[in-house]
């Protein structure tokens, strides 16, 4: 994560519109394929051969940009649905926003105190138990122990996983560890939070209160970036839409638009 000062507007119309607070420039990430060895016989065979000088260096892989010239600005505020096919480039754009990985070339800034939930896993230390866990995410957001207490009960609430709260995270099912995680998410109040469907594993009545508790989000103005593979919940929630195909940033705009136009591509 990159955390830019704010910097005065360059003018009175600058002034009226909302601050940007992602700022994505002319983005690649590549990614070379590798072979990998099959089996212990198959690495002893290569072995062999190297010791009998008949190695044969395999030649470089091609190199795959999972995305490719991407450059979009979020402001402060809007709800932003990424959609596009399987292996579109979504949720490496998502992964690049959050600092996960690194662009190859161009630059990702983001600006403010952000939560993403991109896996059930992420954020997770799979041997504490879910309520240490809690106190530990905390902490990334720079929430001391004390704050932490005051809300400590809603996320215990809100995730809604009995006894299993102060149970180690590893016998935790994926659906358990999306719910704490989400949980824990929300009731930080980060000022962006960063989405990758990681709701779709929890059970329909968990996944109606995190959607109404993402229209909270929004109507209070905070920043949502969402991948999502199902067009009612862009049209519902986003105030814009971005469609992604093969690495590239096909159409930004309004949702229905964007959706009118993946749909018949």
């Amino acid at each position: 994560m990159s955390v830019i000062p704010e910097t005065a507007p360059a003018n009175v119309n600058e002034a009226a519109q909302p601050q940007e607070v992602v700022r994505v420039s002319h983005v690649y990430k590549e990614y070379r394929q590798h072979m990998h060895q099959l089996s212990l016989r198959h690495e002893t065979g290569a072995a062999l051969q190297r010791m009998l000088g008949r190695y044969v260096k395999k030649e470089a892989q091609e190199p795959f940009y999972a995305v490719r010239d991407v450059s979009f600005t979020v402001r402060k505020g809007e709800a932003v649905g990424i959609v596009g096919h399987n292996g579109a480039g979504k949720t490496t754009l998502l992964r690049l926003l959050s600092g996960i990985t690194r662009p190859t070339k161009g630059s990702v800034e983001v600006i403010g105190n952000f939560a993403t939930l991109i896996g059930v896993s992420a954020g997770f230390n799979f041997d504490m138990p879910g309520r240490r866990n809690i106190y530990l995410n905390a902490a990334f957001f720079g929430w001391n122990p004390e704050q932490v207490r005051e809300i400590e009960q809603q996320i215990v609430d809100f995730a809604d996983i009995g006894e299993f709260i102060d149970a180690p995270v590893k016998v935790y099912s994926s659906g358990m560890v999306a719910r704490l995680g989400f949980s824990i998410a929300i009731h930080l109040l980060p000022d962006i939070i960063f989405l990758d469907e990681v709701l779709s594993v929890g059970d329909a009545k968990f996944a109606a209160k995190c959607q109404e508790r993402i229209y909270g989000l929004r109507d209070e103005k905070r920043t949502i970036v969402l991948v999502s593979h199902s067009p009612a919940s862009v049209k519902e929630l986003c105030t814009r839409a971005l469609w992604m195909n093969h690495g590239q940033l096909l159409l930004d705009g309004a949702p229905e638009e964007v959706l009118d136009a993946y749909a018949s591509s």
